[in-house]
């Protein structure tokens, strides 16, 4: 029984250390749902900006 809850612990110590970073540039999160819910959680206006950057260089591939 106990090492069930061991399993459970690790398992969500796991996946908050996934949390995080920079949202990755792909064809999802550059839609424009994507968009919506990407760009509010950049904290400084030249992160927004650069990651819009590589949005469109993608879209233009």
């Amino acid at each position: 029984m106990s090492s069930k809850y061991i399993f459970v612990i690790a398992l969500g110590a796991t996946l908050i250390g996934c949390g995080g970073g920079a949202p990755e540039v792909n064809s999802t999160n550059c839609s424009g749902a994507g968009m919506q819910a990407v760009l509010p959680t950049f904290d400084k206006e030249a992160e927004r900006q650069a990651f819009i950057d590589k949005c469109q260089s993608l879209a233009g591939k």
